[in-house]
């Protein structure tokens, strides 16, 4: 280990001891079941809203998209447009309803609209299958930038944030994860507007140079190439990221933690406003990086834009400093999403699984979820060991897809359709989630066929979603007899503001 590789390992512990800090004193707020699930319900919009941004902003975000933005140019702005356009339709269809639904998860809503098991345990699997399919990417993630940053070996990253996830989430459930989130939202934001601010300082000095013109012609072409397949590549990712945000079960469950319906929204309008300032520092790396970035891009390491060029452009102790902060926000990105992913992933498994195993005897609720938060993070943690190298903006994209074919079209038709029956939901999450699921083994282990094959498997969502909402639609009214009695009820309980029904809080 060099003396370049002494500001990440600086950023790396210190993001890991104030993240664990902050995590413990958060534990002197949790005591009950519902903290560890949902915090109570009492997190306020401004609060819930920084702690989404921290949780949804990952690595992704941090370091993906100044790396697709400078090899790809400015069609791939279509990423964080996307990302940040799914909380639009949250705030239209989703956001309060949601919260007025009275749930903990995903599954508890579809249960409760639906009356059925059944559709409560395939929603389960659905959680987990997606939450894993996400973690995946964020620890093998980590091990790359912890390599690149400190000179680590690749295994350390996943075991390392894996290690402060799972103390995090178990010493405090959902209450600690909050005001973590939201101290790694602005630490994010400052470790790219901060470096970003002196690097614009810098190329202003230099007298303001263009970029070079190798590769120019890539910033008028479309997200996959031109041509019908290249369009339906990009119209497939943009609905995938709308509809996938609505289905991502770390984001909804931040939901379920307002106090009222009206606090979802509010928290899901101050979502918009974090995240399109944070979004606006990626494309200053990126046009940064066509300027002084061109061995990176000689090397293929576009990935890594955001971490080495403060040091391309400003020298001795300033470099460093400026290269620990980027590894500190990069850092927290990982730490962020993955904990927000184990506490989804970690309520539905408590709910259908270890709970039966301890039983209410031996500590109820509280030890069911922390034995629950073991399994929600080792397992894909031991998957990153095992699979290397299965591409970090691909999984995250696929686990879109899934969530986008599966439970937006469940969320949205039963929440403002009451014919929605639990034969229609079980036969369209079957058709969405073997659709997508099918699509997303195919495309991460490798098949990757010509022409419209290929764009069909690497981008389902444009087929997929479609076909998942068709089969509950068609399935549902030719099982018209299997309505549940409480639809209409459940359905005003939904609609209903809580200052007209208090009884909805």
């Amino acid at each position: 280990m060099g003396p370049d590789s002494i500001p990440g390992l600086v950023a790396v512990v210190g993001v890991t001891l104030v993240t664990l800090a902050i995590g413990t004193w958060g534990l002197r707020f949790s005591r009950t079941t519902s903290d560890f699930f949902v915090a109570s319900r009492t997190v306020r919009p401004g609060l819930n809203a920084t702690a989404i941004g921290g949780e949804y902003l990952s690595a992704a975000s941090f370091l993906g998209i100044a790396g697709l933005l400078v090899v790809g140019g400015a069609q791939m702005l279509w990423y964080p447009v996307g990302w940040t356009a799914g909380y639009l339709l949250l705030l239209v269809l989703v956001a309060a309803p949601l919260r007025r639904s009275g749930a903990y998860t995903l599954p508890d809503f579809a249960e409760a609209r639906l009356g059925s098991r059944t559709v409560r345990a395939a929603c389960s699997l659905l959680v987990v299958a997606i939450g894993w399919l996400y973690l995946i990417p964020q620890f093998e993630g980590a091990g790359i930038t912890l390599r690149t940053a400190t000179g680590a070996p690749e295994w350390a990253g996943p075991v390392v944030v894996g290690a402060v996830v799972l103390a995090n989430v178990t010493s405090g459930g959902m209450r600690s994860v909050t005001f973590v989130q939201a101290f790694q939202y602005w630490l994010k934001l400052t470790a790219l507007l901060v470096p970003a601010a002196v690097l614009l300082a810098v190329w202003w000095g230099d007298g303001r140079p263009g970029a070079a013109t190798t590769g120019a012609e890539a910033w008028s072409v479309p997200v996959a190439g031109s041509g019908s397949v290249g369009l339906y590549t990009t119209y497939s990712l943009m609905l995938g990221l709308f509809l996938g945000t609505m289905g991502l079960p770390h984001v909804v469950v931040r939901y379920y933690t307002n106090p009222d319906g009206r606090a979802a929204r509010r928290t899901t309008v101050v979502v918009l406003a974090l995240l399109g300032l944070f979004y606006l520092w990626p494309p200053v790396y990126a046009a940064l990086g066509r300027v002084y970035g061109a061995s990176i891009l000689a090397e293929g390491r576009s990935d890594v834009l955001v971490l080495e060029l403060p040091r391309l452009m400003v020298g001795g102790v300033g470099g460093d400093v400026l290269t620990g902060l980027v590894t500190a926000g990069a850092f927290a990105a990982f730490l962020s999403t993955a904990s927000g992913l184990a506490i989804a992933v970690a309520g539905v498994i408590t709910q259908d699984a270890t709970s039966r195993l301890v039983g209410e005897r031996r500590g109820g609720g509280v030890t069911a979820f922390r034995l629950a938060a073991v399994v929600a993070v080792t397992v894909p943690v031991l998957t990153a060991l095992a699979v290397r190298d299965v591409g970090v903006a691909q999984a995250v994209s696929q686990a879109f897809s899934v969530a986008a074919s599966t439970f937006a079209p469940l969320l949205v038709l039963g929440i403002w359709w009451r014919r929605l029956t639990d034969v229609g939901a079980l036969a369209g999450l079957a058709a969405g989630g073997l659709g997508a699921g099918s699509a997303a083994v195919l495309t991460l282990a490798g098949v990757a066929p010509a022409g419209w094959a290929g764009a069909l498997l690497a981008q389902p969502a444009a087929w997929s979603v479609p076909l998942a909402a068709a089969v509950m639609v068609v399935a549902s009214l030719a099982t018209r007899d299997r309505e549940p009695g409480h639809a209409g009820r459940f359905l005003v309980r939904l609609h209903t503001p809580e200052s007209l029904d208090p009884a909805a809080r």
